[in-house]
């Protein structure tokens, strides 16, 4: 049964209402599925929507890293300075402008039982009252032979980074039907995300999880039933119900970045500043980053995933016409418009970063057949329909260099920097 509108709406933030809302869902065709139309004009530079996922979950390397997160809407919690200290691994580190650093560490509080972290008193009892109670290990959380540390365990050490999913996604997907009064409403909402086939799950599978995926599959299986096994949700503790679980997760999982740093960097550029104090500042985050580059490489953000309702429902194109992002350094999702968009034309958002979408034909529906299993027909792809099907060497030699990284590398969506 499908969620009513209402539904939907409901888990949609900033907004009065329905009616003030640009979009609906339409069903585009069997092969795309649904998709998101705007219902007015929305110019460019608006933002067309904000949104707060059913569910999302920090990844679990990351979270070993320490990269310091709200356990419930990740929301970095790291002091600007703390956290450029531990990029760049400088403890004496300082950085200019203090006061420009917006996290409030007198407002953070701990679960009681377990000590995990939120930003606030109010994530603490969101998280509490949609899932927490259920995952909540209490003095066994460093104990390894409590189930969900069995869980994450065995998550770790057949997902390495980078990450792309969560296996605590899908705990708090059970955890809060296990909790809610209404089971029915939520499982229907879960049910909105887009299905596979059999064989189309399994590909996303081995993904995910790479050549001893089944093996692999059946001790997470057997691990997620020990830890949270619930009736109402009987069919997806059973092998095909997970797999197709999982593959749910895997598909539609957007990725959540978020960074104290990022968003010191961004106040920094809004200061108004004499041209020699600008430049000297420009100069100093320019080799910040270098520095944390050379002690971190590519991972700055804390980082995660959620399922959103509405963005599941924006499609792919390689000259997309929408972006998301993550402004407020927790997981509010914002979609907007990067052109103006007319009454009935479909939102679309890339599936791929910028240096992908400036390849060739071929090597888009190369990473799109691969990872998202399907072959893309937007306004860009069709009129190069006719190009040969062959890469560039530089393309080439890019692919060759990612097939040497992990398979699970480029599954999921592009993680978009606060």
């Amino acid at each position: 049964m499908a969620a009513s509108m209402c539904d939907v709406f409901s888990f949609c933030v900033g907004v009065a209402g329905p009616a003030r809302i640009a979009v609906e869902v339409r069903f585009v065709s069997s092969a795309k599925g649904k998709g998101l139309f705007a219902t007015q004009l929305i110019r460019k530079g608006e933002t067309i929507f904000v949104e707060r996922p059913l569910v999302a979950a920090q990844f679990l390397w990351n979270a070993l890293y320490r990269y310091r997160a709200c356990d419930h809407c990740l929301r970095a919690l790291e002091k600007a300075e703390e956290n450029a200290q531990r990029l760049t691994g400088k403890p004496g580190q300082v950085l200019p402008h203090p006061e420009l650093c917006t996290v409030r560490q007198d407002l953070h509080q701990s679960c009681p039982h377990c000590r995990v972290t939120y930003c606030s008193a109010e994530c603490r009892l969101a998280a509490a009252e949609q899932y927490h109670q259920i995952l909540c290990p209490g003095p066994s959380q460093d104990d390894p032979a409590h189930p969900l540390n069995k869980l994450q365990e065995a998550w770790r050490s057949v997902h390495y980074p980078p990450e792309t999913a969560s296996i605590m996604l899908m705990a708090r997907m059970v955890a809060t039907v296990k909790q809610a009064k209404d089971k029915d409403r939520w499982i229907r909402l879960f049910s909105q995300f887009c299905n596979k086939t059999a064989n189309e799950e399994e590909e996303i599978v081995h993904k995910l999880l790479g050549d001893k995926f089944k093996g692999q599959l059946e001790l997470l299986r057997r691990l997620f039933t020990e830890a949270l096994y619930e009736e109402a949700l009987s069919q997806w503790f059973t092998p095909d119900g997970f797999r197709s679980l999982f593959a749910l997760v895997g598909t539609n999982g957007q990725g959540i970045g978020t960074s104290s740093l990022s968003q010191w960097v961004h106040a920094c550029d809004a200061l108004e500043l004499k041209p020699e104090d600008r430049e000297q500042l420009d100069a100093f985050i320019d080799q910040l980053y270098k520095d944390i580059e050379a002690a971190t490489g590519e991972f700055l953000n804390c980082e995660g995933s959620g399922l959103f309702v509405l963005q599941s429902c924006c499609n792919h194109s390689c000259v997309p016409n929408a972006e998301t992002s993550f402004p407020e350094n927790n997981f509010l999702l914002h979609v907007t418009a990067l052109e103006d968009i007319k009454p009935g034309e479909e939102i679309c958002i890339s599936y791929l970063d910028c240096c992908q979408r400036e390849r060739s034909r071929h090597s888009r529906h190369k990473i799109l057949r691969e990872n998202y299993l399907f072959v893309c027909s937007c306004p860009k792809c069709l009129a190069e329909a006719d190009e040969p099907n062959m890469t560039s060497e530089e393309e080439e030699e890019e692919e060759e260099e990612e097939e040497g990284e992990p398979e699970d590398a480029e599954l999921g969506d592009e993680m978009t920097d606060v």
